[in-house]
């Protein structure tokens, strides 16, 4: 189906918003005694979310100890004797488990209540070495109540999907395209050039992404991400040459942008849950 965006004036509006969505999901989750589990793509588009999110944590002087953090994705290497690839060090600049630790865990833990934070085994992030045991870990959880998503500005990669992934793929480690590395030149400044970055990930599959999820937001923001913008506006379905179209299959699905991706402004209102 096509999902209408809803356009905000900058991406801390949009992060504001989501994150007030995200709060309140989190506060029902707690006085229904179940875990809140969500989604977290690293890089730029999301880090509004999470600096507005640590906001509204400190606000409502909430606790996360029932919050569950899901990673997409994250660099791994092939080891030259085994053959078997292993996941980057975590403390490199571009690690996304780096990333989720000091950008998404550290300040929610800073906000919340004393001894109210996130759990160090509530920080989760795929393993090459058994990819499908992640799917099967989000499952038994009960899925991920909210995820989410941005897309590769140049190709439409949602993690490291590449174009041309099928409908039905799962965790697992890939052939990272020379379009998402070069996309990726952008999100990690640290690299010097695209021989520096990894050239494999593992990754949620987009059937990770529409199956195991109760509820997506596609956050696309900056100039960069018109093109993405207009694809994600456009989609009535998943197409394998744009993944983060998987939007359009999953369930009840959301669109936000800022108004420098070029869509028309005055959308209604983000939905609360």
């Amino acid at each position: 189906m096509r999902v209408p965006p809803t356009v905000f004036p900058d991406p801390e509006a949009l992060g504001r918003v989501l994150a007030a969505e995200i709060a309140t999901g989190i506060e029902e989750a707690a006085r229904d005694g179940r875990p809140y589990v969500l989604g977290c793509p690293g890089g730029r588009s999301a880090r509004s979310t999470y600096s507005a999110l640590a906001g509204e944590v400190a606000a409502r002087k909430m606790d996360l100890g029932h919050v569950v953090i899901v990673m997409m994705d994250e660099y791994v290497v092939r080891d030259g004797a085994t053959g078997l690839f292993r996941r980057i060090a975590p403390d490199l600049p571009h690690s996304c488990v780096r990333f989720g630790r000091a950008e998404i865990v550290e300040p929610l833990n800073a906000a919340a209540a004393p001894d109210r934070g996130i759990a160090a085994d509530r920080f989760w992030v795929p393993d090459p070495a058994d990819p499908g045991e992640y799917d099967r870990r989000i499952a038994g959880i009960g899925g991920v109540d909210l995820f989410i998503l941005a897309s590769g500005s140049s190709d439409g990669h949602v993690a490291f999907n590449p174009a041309g992934t099928g409908a039905d793929a799962r965790t697992r480690v890939v052939t990272l395209a020379e379009r998402t590395r070069r996309d990726n030149l952008v999100t990690f400044p640290t690299f010097r050039g695209l021989d520096e970055v990894p050239a494999y990930g593992v990754t949620v599959g987009v059937a990770t992404i529409r199956d195991l999820s109760k509820r997506v937001v596609m956050v696309v923001h900056g100039a960069d991400k018109s093109e993405a913008a207009r694809r994600l506006a456009a989609a009535e379905g998943y197409d394998p040459d744009w993944p983060a179209t998987v939007l359009s299959d999953c369930a009840r699905p959301r669109l936000l942008a800022d108004e420098a991706t070029g869509l028309a402004a005055g959308q209604p209102a983000l939905d609360r849950p």
